[in-house]
Order: C-alpha cells, then sequence, then structure tokens
C-alpha cells in the first residue's frame, strides 16, 4: 500500500486488516487458513478503500472565533486537540464543526460567549498531541479542553500503551495549564458501513480496546470521559445517511452536531454545572463514577 497517496481512512482500512488478522485469524485457526484470512481482510480493505476515496480532502475548515458575544462578559476558552474528528473534517460550514458545535453548546447553558481554539489536525495520532500543545501561545490558559484521537493509532500500528501513555502526559500538562480536561475516547469505528465484515467487527475490537485504555488513564489523571461509542455511536449504526459525511467515513454536520449534543453533559460537569452524568460519561476518580443525567433529553445546541 501507497502510504503517501492513501487517506487517513484508507490507511486505516489496511492496517485494521493486517493487524487483526495477524493477531487473531493465524492463533485461532493456523498459519494456512489465518493466511487466507489475512488476504480476504485486505481485499475487502482495497474495495472500502476505493468506495470512500478522499471527496473531503485532508483539511478542515476554520471554525474559530468568539461564539455568542450577545451573552457579554469573558468568554470561556475552549481548546480542541486531537485528529479529523476533533478538527471538524466533514463539516460544510464552521458552524457545522465539532468544536462550534461544543462552543455554542456551552454558551447557551453558561449564558457566556466561548472562544474557540482549534489546535487539532487531521490524520493526527496521539503522539502528535505534544506538538499540538506546544503550537499554542505560552500564556494560553483554556478552562476546559476536549481531545478526540486514536484512530491513526490504529492506522500505524501504535502500541497500546505507548499511546495512553502520551495521552496521560497531554492531560497533565492541560491541566498544569489550569485546563479542565473532556476525553472522547476512539469512536465505533464498526459504525463505518463501507467496511464489510469480517474486517468490521474486528476493526470494531481493536478500536474498543484502545478506547477502553484511553478512559483509563484519563479517569486517573483527573479528565472526565466520554465514551464516544457508548453515547452516540448507536445514531451512527441506524442512521448513516445521515450521521457520515459523504465519504461514509467521517461525520456530517448533522454527525457532528449530535456528538456534540452527547459530549456535553461533561462538558458542563467539568465547567462544575451538574454533578451527575448519564451513561456512557465517566467523572474522573477523585469525584466518583458516573450518575444519572439531570435531563431526559440532554442539552440543547444550535
Amino acid at each position: 500500500m501507497n502510504t503517501t497517496k492513501t487517506s487517513e481512512e484508507a490507511k486505516w482500512l489496511g492496517m485494521v486488516a493486517a493487524t487483526a488478522g495477524v493477531a487473531g485469524a493465524v492463533g485461532v485457526v493456523g498459519a494456512a487458513a489465518g493466511a487466507g484470512f489475512v488476504t480476504l481482510l485486505k481485499r475487502q480493505a482495497a474495495h472500502a478503500r476505493d468506495v470512500i476515496g478522499k471527496p473531503l480532502g485532508e483539511e478542515a475548515i476554520d471554525a474559530d472565533k468568539v461564539y455568542k458575544k450577545t451573552y457579554g462578559g469573558t468568554p470561556v476558552e475552549l481548546l480542541i486537540l486531537g485528529d479529523s474528528i476533533a478538527a471538524g473534517l466533514g463539516a460544510e460550514t464552521r458552524s457545522g464543526t465539532l468544536g462550534a458545535r461544543l462552543a455554542k453548546g456551552t454558551a447557551k447553558a453558561l449564558l457566556r460567549p466561548v472562544r474557540l481554539r482549534t489546535a487539532a489536525v487531521v490524520g493526527a495520532e496521539t503522539s502528535m498531541l505534544p506538538a499540538q500543545l506546544e503550537s499554542l501561545p505560552k500564556g494560553y490558559r483554556p478552562d476546559v479542553a476536549v481531545v478526540i484521537v486514536g484512530g491513526n493509532d490504529v492506522t500505524h500500528r501504535v502500541p497500546q500503551k505507548d499511546s495512553t501513555r502520551v495521552l496521560g502526559e497531554v492531560i497533565d500538562a492541560l491541566r498544569e495549564r489550569g485546563a479542565e480536561v473532556v476525553v472522547g475516547t476512539c469512536p465505533d469505528v464498526g459504525a463505518v458501513r463501507p467496511l464489510p465484515q469480517p474486517l468490521r467487527s474486528l476493526g470494531r475490537r481493536i478500536a474498543k480496546q484502545l478506547a477502553d485504555g484511553q478512559r483509563e488513564i484519563a479517569l486517573a489523571r483527573g479528565a472526565h470521559v466520554v465514551s464516544l461509542s457508548d453515547v452516540v455511536g448507536p445514531f451512527f449504526i441506524t442512521n448513516p445517511d445521515e450521521m457520515f459525511a459523504i465519504d461514509h467515513f467521517h461525520p456530517s454536520a448533522m454527525g457532528y452536531k449530535r456528538t456534540a449534543k452527547a459530549m456535553l453533559p461533561s462538558f458542563l460537569a467539568a465547567l462544575g454545572q451538574v454533578q451527575q452524568v448519564p451513561f456512557g460519561h465517566h467523572l474522573p476518580e477523585s469525584l466518583g463514577s458516573s450518575g444519572d443525567s439531570l435531563v431526559d433529553d440532554g442539552p440543547s445546541l444550535g
């Protein structure tokens, strides 16, 4: 596979085929059958790459600005770190990106303006988060930071222990800046329809293992955690045409709207506005385990 010409999703597909096939199939059904299984997975990945393509390009829309200025007062400083989902690739307008949705939802809940700063980069893996932090002005102190990363760690077969170690270090660095941190764990890649079976199931398993590791380290380091596969994954499975962008891989504007709405309870908890969070949200170890939602339908997002 020519990694210089493949897009983020194409790399992911090929590496899942190689990694999952070797680790699972060979050990279970023997070398000969396992080799055939790997071949099948690689063919499925190649077909999926052809179907997905990269119609969205490799740069997300710049959505950074102050949202809801009319509320007045000092803006809440919101920082976004991570990969293409964090950057908002797939949204057609700046207001449709994940960062913009989170900024508007937070502003409405607090009745305060929110200044969005996005350091997330399309294609980033966890090891690149420190560079994203270094790109920020030295005196910049976010009130709350969101980190969404992981898909590209699977792409590049980064050992989970390395990914979680760096994530923990970044959380520490953010908290040293005075930020509350909200981590959105690796999404459920099994929702991606162009992935046929068994490639889809194997990809889901690998992503879940990483998400579990991310949750564990983030909670131990004092971050709030949102398990994206739990809180928003089912919507992508049941409504793929609405939730995915034209590449059927990244979220659409509606997908980002739903994701932001699902994440907002942890934002409000991180900012001290609520004491309990719904299923799929996890409070830092210092605050105890997750509780029940304070509202039935979640906070409203514009």
